[in-house]
Formats: C-alpha cells, structure tokens, sequence
C-alpha cells in the first residue's frame, strides 16, 4: 500500500511540475508576443512619423533634386527629374525617411545594371529564406514613361515586376537600378520608368558592377548602401524646412 500511495505521490508531483514548466513557459511565450508587439508599435509610430516630415520636406526640395548614394565602394550623386513625379517624390521620401539605410545592391550584372533598395537586404542573416529582390515598403507606383528619359549610362531606373504580373508595368515602390551599360539596356526603354540620372559617380557604377557574384547575380562581398542624404542646395533646403539625419541600426 504504501508503495502504492509513494507512486501515486511521485506521479502527481511530476504531473504538477509538468503543468508548473508549461504554464511558466506560456507565460513567457505570451510575454514575449506582448513585447514583439509593443516593439512593432513603436516602430511603425517612428517610421510614420519619419515619412509624415519627409513628405513635408518634399514640398520644399527643387524641382529636380539632386541625392548622395553613399555605398562602401564610393559614392554616386544622382538628380531625380521633374517629369516623373511620382517617382521622384517616392524616391525622396524613402531616402530622406532612411529607408534605404544599410540595404544592399542584391543583383549585379557587370556590362548591365547595378539593383538595389530591397528591405530584405537589411537582416544579411536571412538571404537564404528572404528571397532578395522580392521586398518592398508595400506598395507600388504607377508607371511614369517619358520619351526623352532613356536607359543612359547613368540612368536611374525603377525595378518592378514582369509583364505577366503586373501587366500595367507599376513599378517596385522602393526598388531601383543604375544603368552601367547603355547598349544592353536600350531594349528597356518605355518598358520601366527611368525617373533620375546619375550627375558624378559612374566610375562608382563600374566598379559596383565588376564586383564577383554568385549565379543569382548576387555580389559575394556586400555591396551595401550606407545612407541615400540629400546634397548641395537640396540638402540646404531640407536641412531648413526640418531635415535630420535618421539613422537605422544595422542587424
């Protein structure tokens, strides 16, 4: 008898402790969902309120504003042109936001174009499962086709989809190239918006461009996107109308 009521005493003990791990480690899980939570409150609070001062800074830029691509190969200054609205504002507002902080340029072809502004890039740690190229803010622009702005050396351009998904040819919301080769990317005129130019800075796309890559086209050394910061008069007129440098912390 006594066995048997030591038994059942053992049994309920561990039963108990058992009960005891799995509610302490409910409890955990549920706060830790209730911090994840509370963090991306805060986070998303931060980032609408950086667009809401970017999006007034805008209203105040030139025409045609001019923008540092700051990369750890160099550094490209393009200048976004008046005919693409659009873009031009979408553009501006990621970079004076800090969106584009601490991205890579995730596909290189040498003797074509240089991609960049995926969000995935950001968390190098998840390049196996983020499949790079297919991030964005959420959103996508309508096509901005001006006969007079072609695939130049140089050219800024917006990355989207194919044709057979987006056959209204929309644009990525935060995606975007950089033409090396003018030849090889004639064919994509009319075809994706090409919304800037690069004013300093093409050696810097040649050398991005001859960077050695893996057969996705994916650089084998980071190629990463420091800061997007407005320059020369345009800086001048942000940094007047509230503009300051938002820094993003690299994971």
């Amino acid at each position: 008898m006594r066995q048997i009521v030591f038994k059942a005493m053992t049994v309920a003990a561990a039963a108990f402790m058992v009960i005891s791990c799995e509610n302490a480690y409910k409890k955990a899980e549920k706060a830790a969902m209730a911090e994840k939570a509370r963090q991306d409150s805060i986070a998303a609070a931060q980032k609408a309120a950086k667009e809401k001062t970017a999006m007034e800074i805008i209203k105040f830029l030139p025409e045609e504003p001019e923008f540092e691509i700051e990369t750890n190969l160099g550094s490209i200054t393009v200048k976004l042109y008046s005919k693409t609205p659009k873009h031009r504002d979408n553009f501006a507002k990621l970079a004076l936001s800090g969106f584009y902080d601490d991205l890579l340029f995730h596909r290189v072809i040498n003797g074509f174009m240089i991609q960049g502004g995926d969000p995935y890039t950001r968390d190098t740690s998840r390049a196996a499962v983020a499949k790079y190229g297919q991030g964005g803010p959420g959103y996508t622009i309508p096509a901005e086709f001006v006969s007079e702005y072609n695939h130049k050396k140089g050219a800024l351009a917006a990355a989207r989809k194919g044709d057979v998904a987006n056959p209204m040819k929309e644009s990525s919301g935060s995606q975007f190239y950089l033409v090396q080769d003018a030849a090889a990317c004639a064919q994509l005129d009319g075809a994706y918006t090409v919304f800037g130019e690069t004013v300093k800075g093409l050696d810097i796309i040649d050398r991005i461009a001859q960077v050695a890559t893996d057969n996705r086209d994916k650089p084998l050394m980071p190629v990463r996107i420091i800061a997007i910061r407005p320059v020369g008069e345009t800086a001048e007129v942000a940094k007047a109308n509230g503009y300051v440098k938002h820094e993003i912390k690299v994971l």
